[in-house]
């Protein structure tokens, strides 16, 4: 007895996105631990998952990641475009330790923020709202790594004004020589940013699927809005708003790194990322999971050992 077996009748029944596979995504997490590193065929030649023993370890080597690639685009001499998120975030207190550590400065970095909590018209919170995605960027970010920080005019924030801009800037950066690298995780709908797997629904084509840049006012899945309940507003379901401004996949897939984190570990054998990290690994690419596509590119995706499971019931 299970979801699959009694999902008929249920009040899950009409609740999925209409292309999800579910016991294709069951077969995903039916695999040993210790295989989940295990090559797919789909996955690009460069991509590598790294599994990370604890949260400590977790957040110094994607921070690590993060502050080498700035390192290395500074010794090239060229510009470098990250797109970051809010979530994880404890890498960042570690990509500004090692930066200060070689004094490397930030003055070729461009940060372009994927997302930020909107209503449905796109109008964001203040830039110093504890929600903000702005105002957590400055604090984990921009602010602690002082007088080698990135240049205030080449941060850019998921706004209803320069969202559209984005795919143009990071064009003109490109041809400036600029790398682009995309750091993100991965959400309990398999989501990359704010663009969620109910989206596809709107595309003939993962071609038409895989063209958009962004997304003003995106209405976010219920799924969503329980992950970011329990992970960034201390279980108050009603804090959290209904819409995003988020990139789309013509911005988070064709760049020439990733960078990912998976650390949805919630102690005493409680988890919210297994399964996401489990279908990203095995899915196999589809516009209905778009965190499917990221092994697709080169780059690494770091997450806890723990969320290899074995994903089985235990009662907590």
């Amino acid at each position: 007895m299970d979801l699959l077996s009694t999902l008929k009748g249920s009040l899950l029944e009409k609740f999925f996105p209409e292309g999800w596979d579910l016991a294709k995504m069951d077969e995903c997490c039916s695999h040993p631990p210790e295989s989940i590193t295990e090559r797919q065929r789909w996955w690009h030649k460069g991509f590598e998952p790294v599994p990370c023993d604890t949260i400590e370890d977790f957040d110094m080597r994607m921070g690590h990641e993060i502050a080498l690639d700035i390192k290395k685009a500074k010794d090239a001499s060229h510009p470098l475009v990250f797109i970051l998120p809010v979530g994880p975030m404890g890498m960042y207190r570690w990509a500004v330790y090692f930066l200060k550590e070689w004094g490397v400065d930030c003055k070729h970095v461009h940060g372009f923020n994927m997302d930020e909590w909107s209503d449905a018209e796109g109008n964001t919170l203040g830039p110093s709202d504890p929600a903000a995605f702005q105002n957590a960027m400055g604090g984990a970010l921009y602010g602690p790594l002082g007088k080698l920080t990135v240049p205030p005019k080449q941060r850019h924030f998921a706004l209803k004004s320069s969202l559209p801009k984005y795919g143009d800037q990071i064009g003109e950066l490109r041809s400036k020589g600029a790398k682009v690298i995309v750091v993100f995780g991965i959400g309990r709908v398999f989501h990359i940013a704010f663009w969620e797997p109910h989206f596809a629904a709107e595309y003939a084509s993962e071609k038409e699927w895989r063209k958009p840049t962004h997304r003003i006012g995106a209405k976010l899945h219920p799924l969503t809005i329980e992950q970011n309940a329990i992970t960034s507003f201390k279980s108050r379901t009603t804090l959290v708003p209904c819409y995003a401004n988020t990139i789309g996949p013509g911005l988070f897939l064709g760049v020439d790194k990733i960078i990912g984190g998976c650390d949805g570990s919630l102690n005493r054998g409680m988890m919210w990322q297994g399964l996401s990290l489990w279908v990203t690994l095995r899915y196999g690419p589809s516009k209905w999971v778009p965190c499917s596509f990221m092994p697709t590119q080169p780059g690494r995706l770091f997450f806890l050992k723990e969320l290899a499971g074995p994903l089985v019931a235990e009662c907590n």
